[in-house]
């Protein structure tokens, strides 16, 4: 009779030390578990020695990415119930040293590589890129960029749908249509930055041109957008020619860095000071400093994290690291704040828009999922699988506060101490 999954189950709960939440289904098609929960499909024996061979989140990674774990069921459901086992075990979980002094636990330990069949550790699949270390200089940072941007615009199209906006949406209510979300984002940045006719904007890591065309388009500025990517460049450019703004929206392939046309009268940073790295942060925000005229305004839009208890070691996300965002890194709020302001920035607003993201990846979800074969088709099955699972658990992860996004207004305030400012806060609403 076929026992994979009630024997996986309980050498499972002996290493964790209490009741997996949800259900197993095994490769010889038998089942164990909660009747109602979603069922983690364990799909052959290589499976298991992913886990082996890497135990913990990238170890499941890999089995996920090459599609021998899977999820049957609720997909939020599942990475809700095997969080606590991979992503946010408690203070008090043993290490995996200190369980497998544990002789149950090396006992299970035994069960599982017998499970597993040959002990030779398969290969990482092919999406997976790993690194040394942050390294932030301008080739490490092209070669990163060009492992999340260029898998494909018409990948990206169908996530993103037709605002091409990769960042979080500003949502009036979770109603609302992804794309009036899209545009709202775009124009309270606008709003912010108080963008006017005649104005120069540089947009850095501008990606497919929404920004630049937006405010373009809307107000009259001209704009420079700046991305490492080539496949977002050429469409941006194309997106820009269609729009008839080629007179005033530029789209170059070159690195901020290497920006030396100023000074601006604004600049938009939305999404891209993820990928800076935080040996470099002070070094962006000087750039971008100098980029400035004197009373120009600086928008930052950027993910960040909760503070670590100990904040001189360097906590890597396996998963990200290896398959989504390679050197990416991020930062708390404070941090970023005082790292502008250490560049000669004055901080006039933060405004937290964390559960606006969470809609916002729960719709990119959605797209993904309605329209599968075409995003295989599009890309790969392993990528098209990374971006399901990364976009679904970072929808968690701003749901739960683990990290959340946040618009900082900062100006180059002059000497004179006029920031031009209004004097009523946040009258761009």
């Amino acid at each position: 009779m076929p026992d994979a999954a009630l024997r996986l189950k309980a050498l499972l709960e002996q290493l964790q030390g209490s009741p997996i939440p949800v259900r197993i289904r095994a490769w010889d098609g038998s089942e164990s578990g909660p009747p109602d929960a979603p069922a983690l499909v364990v799909r052959n024996r290589r499976a298991l020695r992913r886990l082996l061979w890497k135990p913990g989140e990238l170890g499941m990674a890999r089995a996920w990415v090459a599609g021998d774990l899977t999820v049957d069921g609720d997909l939020y459901a599942a990475l809700e119930a095997m969080a606590a086992l991979v992503w946010e075990r408690g203070e008090d979980a043993r290490t995996l040293g200190e369980a497998l002094r544990d002789p149950d636990v090396r006992a299970a330990v035994r069960g599982l590589v017998k499970m597993a069949g040959p002990p030779l550790p398969p290969a990482p699949p092919r999406e997976e890129v790993r690194r040394r270390t942050h390294l932030h200089t301008k080739r490490s940072d092209r070669r990163a960029i060009s492992h999340h941007y260029d898998v494909g615009n018409d990948f990206y199209e169908l996530v993103l749908g037709p605002s091409m906006v990769y960042s979080c949406a500003y949502w009036e209510s979770p109603e609302g249509a992804l794309e009036d979300a899209q545009r709202d984002k775009l124009e309270l940045i606008a709003r912010k930055l108080d963008l006017k006719p005649g104005m120069r904007l540089l947009d850095v890591g501008c990606g497919w041109g929404s920004m630049a065309i937006h405010a373009a388009r809307e107000h009259g500025v001209s704009v420079v957008g700046v991305t490492l990517s080539q496949e977002q460049a050429a469409y941006a450019r194309k997106r820009v020619a269609g729009e008839g703004l080629t007179d005033r929206v530029e789209i170059r392939v070159q690195d901020y860095r290497d920006v030396t046309d100023g000074p601006y009268d604004a600049i938009s940073s939305i999404g891209m000071a993820e990928h800076v790295g935080s040996d470099r942060y002070l070094d962006y925000a000087r750039d971008l400093f100098g980029l400035l005229k004197p009373g120009g305004r600086l928008l930052n839009h950027q993910i960040g994290r909760r503070p670590w208890r100990d904040e001189t070691r360097y906590e890597v996300d396996e998963f990200i690291d290896a398959y989504v965002f390679p050197d990416g890194e991020l930062a708390p709020i404070g941090g970023t704040v005082t790292q502008l302001e250490s560049a000669g920035f004055e901080v006039r607003d933060v405004e937290s828009i964390r559960e606006h993201y969470a809609l916002t990846l729960r719709r990119w979800v959605a797209n993904l999922q309605a329209d599968w074969p075409a995003a295989i088709r599009f890309t790969s099955p392993g990528r098209a699988r990374v971006w399901l699972l990364y976009m679904a658990a970072s929808a968690l992860a701003f749901e739960r506060n683990r990290i959340g996004v946040n618009q900082v207004l900062a100006v180059k305030t002059p000497d004179t101490g006029t920031s031009g400012m209004p004097l009523r806060a946040r009258s761009w609403r």
